[in-house]
Parts: C-alpha cells; structure tokens; sequence
C-alpha cells in the first residue's frame, strides 16, 4: 500500500529534473523488466529514492507508464512533423518520407526494446486517450500533406481527410509496434511498394 507520509527532500526547483530521472529509470526498467513486472519501489530503488518521493510526481504506475510513452510518441510525432515542414518538397516526397520516417523510428524502437509491444498494449487498455492523441496528430499531419498536395495539383481528392485517414490505416501494418516486432515478415508487401501504391491513388488520372 502506498505510504501516506510525503518526503519533501527534493527542492521544488529540482523538480523538472527529477521528473526527467523518473520517467528514464522508468523507461529502462520497462525495456529491461517489462512493464507488468516493474513496480514503483522498484523504480525508486533504482533513483535511491522512496516510493513516497516518486509519488510526488506521480500519482500512479499507470502514469509514469503513461508519460513514459507520451514520450516516445513526442518523439515520433516531431521527426513527423520536421518532415512535413520541410521548405522545398513536394507533397508526394513529404508522404513517402513521412511514412519512412515513422516505420525507421518503429523499426529502431522494436530493435532497442523488444518488450515496447507490452507497453503499446498496456497504453492501449489502459490508457486509451494518449495513444487516441497520437493518433489524430499523426492523422491532422497526413490530412494537411493530402491538402497542399490537392492545392498544388498533385492529387485529385474530393475528400482529404478521408483520404488521409485511408493512408494512416493502409500503413499500420508498417507503424504498430506489436505487428513489426511479431510479424515482421507476414506477407506485407515492401514498404515502398505501399508508399508508390498510395500515392498513385491520389495523383491525376491519365
């Protein structure tokens, strides 16, 4: 049971620091452990903390796992977006490399982490609205290429955000950590094949 008595021995201006220390020493020991065997004692073992310290700054294991994967999708979500933004592309190159972009960082996580589908799959149980989040950003960002790539003429679409719905599902075969880290190999066709496949669907008829 959760101890009542709060240690205040960490100065209020150390607090961002902390934060930082906990959601890391948190992040390995779901990496190393997993996430339905570590514990908040161990977490704080770990930061030769309390548990009483550790819940100063959250409330729940269910919210260091929460910010933990908050942070991974931050992460996602800003190599996305520098691709998006980037002066001088096309949206046709702006798609491909934004659907390379967020398959690598699945790729590169599943390889560094191969216990991150536990911790997809708890977010997903347990803490359905962060992932919701990621997921209509991720779906805005797609919605905004379609849209340029139609006010450029390079797509004909008579409903954008249908359409960038249609491509953010087409790819969670390449994106989901659970399916790239269990079934690598299941009959997906390469990637760039699905990238040229989906965008040949927007461009002009000839």
């Amino acid at each position: 049971m959760r101890s009542a008595v709060i240690d205040r021995t960490i100065p209020e201006e150390a607090a961002p620091t902390t934060r930082c220390r906990i959601l890391a020493t948190a992040e390995e020991a779901f990496r190393v452990v997993g996430y339905q065997k570590t514990t908040v004692a161990d977490i704080a073992k770990t930061l030769r903390m309390s548990p009483a310290n550790v819940y100063r700054f959250f409330d729940s294991k269910k919210a260091i796992h929460e910010a933990v994967i908050k942070r991974l999708m931050d992460d996602t979500e800003l190599r996305v977006t520098e691709v998006v933004e980037t002066p001088g592309l096309s949206a046709v190159d702006r798609i491909a490399r934004t659907i390379t972009v967020m398959h690598t960082a699945c790729v590169e996580r599943c390889e560094a982490n191969p216990r991150l589908h536990e911790m997809v799959e708890a977010a997903i149980t347990e803490s359905w609205n962060v992932c919701r989040a990621h997921v209509d950003q991720i779906g805005s960002l797609f919605e905004r290429l379609v849209r340029e790539g139609a006010e450029a003429g390079e797509f004909v679409v008579a409903d954008p955000a249908l359409a960038a719905a249609c491509i953010h599902t087409a790819i969670i075969r390449y994106c989901h950590p659970a399916l790239v880290s269990h079934y690598p190999d299941a009959g997906a066709p390469p990637l760039a094949a699905m990238i040229e496949f989906l965008i040949g669907s927007l461009r002009p008829r000839t």
